[in-house]
Formats: C-alpha cells, sequence, structure tokens
C-alpha cells in the first residue's frame, strides 16, 4: 500500500467517500494515481448505468415472455399465477441437499403474495407479473422446476 504523498492531499476526501478499502482497489489497479483511480471509478459507475438499462430491458422481456407462455400452455381455471393447480403455485416437493424433502413452490407462493397489491379488487396480474422481483423468474427455471 503507498502512502498518500503532498500531490494526493487533494484526494483525500475520496477515501472518506468511497473508504479505503474501496478506493485503495482503484489506486492499486491505476498505479497509485489516485486522479486516474478516481476516473476509473467514475467510468465504472458510469459502464454500471450503461448496464442497468439493457438487464432492465432484458428483465421486462423475460417476465413478459414467461406469463405469454404459461397463459398459453398452463391449463387452469385462474390466472397461472394464483390457480393453486399452476405448476408454479401447487405443493412441489423435492429432497433438498440436505436430505430432508422441501416444497419447492413454497419461495414461488410467498413472492406471488408479496408482489400482489393490497387492496386492491379485482387483483390485476399484470400488475403482480410487473411486480415479481427478478429472482422469482430465475426460480422457474432451477433444477427442482426442470
Amino acid at each position: 500500500m503507498t502512502e498518500i504523498g503532498e500531490g494526493d492531499i487533494e484526494f483525500a476526501w475520496a477515501d472518506a467517500w468511497l473508504s479505503v478499502p474501496r478506493f485503495r482497489r482503484y489506486v492499486d489497479a491505476c498505479g497509485g494515481s489516485r486522479e486516474r483511480a478516481l476516473r476509473l471509478y467514475e467510468w465504472n459507475l458510469d459502464l454500471g448505468a450503461v448496464l442497468m438499462k439493457d438487464i432492465s430491458r432484458f428483465e421486462v422481456a423475460l417476465r413478459n415472455a414467461y406469463d405469454r407462455v404459461m397463459c398459453e400452455r398452463v391449463s387452469v381455471e385462474e390466472h397461472w399465477l394464483f390457480d393453486e393447480k399452476s405448476p408454479v403455485v401447487c405443493e412441489l416437493f423435492r429432497r433438498a441437499r440436505s436430505g430432508e424433502m422441501r416444497d419447492a413452490n413454497a419461495l414461488n407462493r410467498r413472492m406471488i403474495q408479496e408482489a400482489t397489491p393490497r387492496g386492491t379488487h379485482p387483483v390485476r396480474p399484470e400488475s403482480v407479473v410487473a411486480h415479481l422481483p427478478f429472482g422469482f423468474w430465475a426460480h422457474l427455471t432451477d433444477r427442482a422446476h426442470e
């Protein structure tokens, strides 16, 4: 770890802002230049913002594709998110790595319940679809749901 030289005093605020360990990673990557480290940190923030747009677009496309396919292929009385016979909602027992039997859809039911607006009747499925977290959609393709 290099010491802060006189020329680096103007960048000492960065240690307080980012924390010494976090900023140190950038300083080390920039050969000890704190000025370049700050530019690299800002570039990293900009890159993250750009990627977040694409990630958000992907998430919207993914959840809408899931909803469209599930509506077309799952034959249940209610919307596939709310019908207790839906393969995403019904009890689905699988053996966990620990050896015990667990309901693989318990998490799905909890996430659906948390994404369902309270006091809104009737509940609109598209509203619940829009409020389900990315983890819900990823969970639909895990090993237990193959």
